[in-house]
């Protein structure tokens, strides 16, 4: 039986992971999964640099749109979703890319997800009162106290991610990094790993070239549309909280862009941080395509 590969193309937003992943799917003639953990909301286009109608139309994609931001999606859906689905595909394809930044989205098909109790939805909710209580910087000193190993690799800005490691405590008493244990699950593919990268400077002036094209393409009116459903935790995210901030009369429109472009900015250094820490990432210039070819070509067997 041929190996069958998983060529995954990650890196920092607006690095140029879409455009380098359509090239590689029609090289190989197969088909793109999304690993963008916004951009599998349909509600949410522009904001999230979705796929344009003419790259969809190139390439088949899959995991793009196919959520609304009313129905309930984690990492852990997406693994399983995505592990079904590869076994469909490579029935067809000897390779299959995916695309993305998200590297939860990407390690729980790499590595699997662990499997975590369930929350009782009255846990739940008395861990949300609390937090609408004391709020953000309350939760994380309390996530502190109760697990400093968890506190001390979280992204203590999400407080998604907090209030979980509060519920599975307060439901198992045990702490939610106990249930963490890194071991990763066997998978009938290989995988290669691309990541791409600019200097600093450079990615900066795309992240914000970005930002004002997205502005130019209706972002404002598409958050507008959206802004009833504010408090759902798909819109917790950069480019829409910026201007329900405006909406909301706490800013002024041009700080609520210049935010939007802080915010990616951020938002870049830590998705490289996450993926500078895999060895098994072979990292490129977006721009280098015939290496990358070239890599891809002396590593895989067909």
């Amino acid at each position: 039986m041929a190996v069958k590969y998983l060529i995954i193309v990650t890196g920092p937003t607006a690095v140029g992971k879409t455009s380098l992943a359509i090239q590689l799917a029609k090289q190989f003639h197969t088909v793109i999964i999304n690993a963008d953990s916004r951009q599998v909301y349909r509600e949410m286009v522009i904001g999230t640099a979705i796929p344009t109608s003419d790259q969809l139309a190139e390439v088949p994609h899959y995991f793009v749109g196919h959520k609304s931001i009313h129905e309930y999606y984690s990492a852990s859906l997406f693994e399983g979703e995505a592990i079904e689905l590869l076994d469909q595909l490579f029935a067809g394809h000897d390779t299959v890319v995916m695309a993305g930044g998200s590297g939860m989205y990407i390690d729980a098909v790499c590595l699997g997800i662990d499997e975590i109790p369930t929350v009782d939805p009255a846990v739940r909710k008395q861990v949300r009162k609390e937090f609408e209580l004391i709020g953000l910087p309350g939760i994380q000193s309390r996530l502190l106290v109760s697990d400093p190993e968890y506190y001390s690799r979280v992204d203590l800005n999400n407080p998604t991610r907090i209030l979980k490691a509060l519920e599975i405590r307060e439901q198992t008493g045990r702490p939610y990094s106990s249930f963490l244990t890194g071991k990763a699950k066997a998978r009938n593919f290989s995988l290669l790993k691309i990541g791409l990268d600019l200097p600093r400077q450079d990615l900066h002036r795309r992240i914000n070239a970005r930002v004002d094209s997205m502005v130019s393409a209706g972002l404002l009116q598409e958050a507008s549309g959206l802004f009833g459903f504010r408090q759902l935790n798909a819109l917790n995210t950069v480019g829409y909280k910026e201007l329900f901030s405006f909406f909301e009369g706490k800013c002024t429109l041009n700080e609520a862009i210049d935010k939007i472009k802080g915010h990616t900015r951020q938002y870049a250094r830590r998705q490289l941080t996450w993926f500078r820490r895999d060895p098994a990432i072979r990292w490129f210039r977006p721009d280098e395509t015939k290496k990358i070819m070239d890599y891809i070509r002396e590593e895989i067997i067909l």
